[in-house]
């Protein structure tokens, strides 16, 4: 349905817990033929294997995690492995090294690194989890936009049945290891299964905050670090989400410059006549929805397409609605957004405690509506976290102990993790971090935009281990 599209555009650290050290013996893993799938994998090869569910009781039940490798095919220029992961939480990794190498991963990164994908826990090939949620629940999206207090409490009363829905499941006992702690063990026993001291690392938007939790819990593993758009050191937690409202705003302006440069859309002749034409837009949809979109899926759908570097679909998508045509959603499964609805719900409520007061909620959408008013008052509407189990475990502290090897890379006008975020996991890893800000828009920076410098600057990081300082690449460079 078409506010599936909400769903996924809005998809898309206390004490450390000592755990036992991976200890799968080296090169252990058979690898074959991928999982059939939609996406083409005629590069990569792929394998599962077992981790424990729970780190604490390593002999008690395990999981499946599926990997991928696109090795390298230069063993005289090989120096490792770079696992990576394309965000999420709820997203599937095993095909992501052969997308890096469709948008054109540099050859010598290719040839320096067997690049290593990854279905994490719960997600797709990986044990998935389920919620067993309906289509017309998947249909009502994440975090509608509230009106007013009453919105808040007819959004309240869905997602606690959202998540007794979850923790009833099949899949419920699950749900608190589906932690990003938790992953980044297992990212731990797939190096030691790789036969590899260290592991170099790729991960963008939610996977930042995995990366960062990683050479946290294991910062002697950690070699090259790259985190593409960077969640806050406080991962997926409720300033996260909230964050999304920020990152609109700084988005924003620029599509309406761009629609008002391109009148042939008739979105308004100046900024400020686009960004009316949005209020003016969202408040018909939510009187008449066309075929499906109200005002919460066109904010949705507004804040996915600020995401990308081309803004040309979004002002069609805008053009189609202003005369009543709904634009076409993206094919996906109803078992497909359900999975990831579902283990998204389980690492973002499980990694942090969530207020479960419904009035608390209800003053954030208050204030967040005159604050952010494009998406405040769906981005601060209350979820199924408010109703989850407490965690399982403290958030990982990030900090500045370990080696210095982390090297970030940010789009100023980042919708889906704001600037404000990344500045925050840049001074919490002090030293040990270096960013590369660009002056540009749009979500994923390395490899995905343009920006000559920054992907100069992380590729000659990722080959040679050359980290610049903290830079600032100007529009265009």
């Amino acid at each position: 349905m078409r506010k599936t599209l909400l769903a996924v555009a809005i998809a898309v650290a206390g004490a450390t817990t000592v755990v036992p050290a991976a200890s799968a013996a080296p090169n252990t893993l058979a690898w074959g033929p991928c999982p059939a799938g939609a996406f083409p994998t005629p590069d990569l090869q792929c394998t599962t294997m077992k981790v424990p569910l729970d780190y604490r009781d390593p002999g008690g039940r395990t999981i499946d995690i599926a990997v991928s490798r696109l090795p390298s095919k230069n063993p005289a220029k090989r120096r490792g492995v770079l696992l990576t992961n394309p965000g999420g939480p709820g997203g599937g990794g095993l095909d992501y090294p052969q997308l890096l190498k469709l948008v054109r991963m540099p050859p010598d990164v290719l040839d320096s690194y067997d690049i290593i994908g990854f279905d994490p826990r719960g997600v797709a090939h990986s044990t998935p989890v389920t919620c067993d949620l309906k289509p017309e629940q998947i249909a009502v999206g994440n975090l509608p936009y509230a009106n007013g207090p009453a919105d808040v409490v007819k959004q309240a009363a869905l997602a606690k049945q959202e998540a007794e829905q979850c923790a009833e499941a099949k899949t419920g006992s699950m749900l608190p290891y589906l932690t990003t702690a938790n992953t980044a063990r297992d990212m731990d026993r797939i190096r030691a299964a790789l036969g590899e001291a260290k592991v170099s690392y790729l991960g963008a938007s939610y996977g930042t905050y995995l990366g960062a939790v990683y050479t946290t819990l294991f910062p002697e593993r950690s070699d090259r670090f790259v985190l593409d758009s960077s969640l806050g050191p406080g991962g997926y937690d409720i300033d996260a989400m909230r964050g999304f409202a920020r990152g609109m705003e700084d988005r924003f302006p620029d599509f309406a410059a761009f629609a008002a440069a391109h009148p042939e859309y008739g979105l308004g002749t100046t900024p400020a006549r686009v960004t009316a034409k949005f209020h003016e837009l969202a408040a018909r949809l939510d009187r008449e929805p066309v075929e499906g979109v109200d005002g919460s899926v066109f904010r949705g759908l507004t804040f996915q397409g600020l995401y990308v570097t081309d803004l040309t679909q979004l002002a069609k998508d805008w053009q189609g609605l202003d005369q009543g045509r709904a634009p076409k959603p993206p094919e996906a499964p109803v078992t497909g957004v359900e999975n990831l609805l579902a283990s998204r719900f389980a690492v973002i409520c499980g990694d942090s405690a969530w207020p479960r007061s419904i009035a608390s909620y209800q003053v954030d959408v208050a204030v967040d509506r005159i604050r952010y008013p494009l998406l405040g008052a769906a981005s601060a509407n209350i979820s199924a976290c408010a109703y989850w189990a407490p965690p399982a475990e403290p958030r990982v502290r990030i900090t500045g102990h370990g080696p210095a090897n982390v090297l970030m890379v940010q789009n100023q006008r980042d919708p889906g993790t704001p600037l404000s975020g990344a500045r925050k996991l840049r001074a919490a890893f002090g030293e040990r971090a270096r960013m590369i800000t660009i002056d540009q828009g749009g979500h994923g920076a390395y490899l995905f935009t343009p920006s000559k410098c920054g992907n100069a600057l992380v590729t000659e990081y990722l080959v040679s281990g050359k980290r610049p300082d903290d830079t600032f690449c100007a529009a265009g460079s």
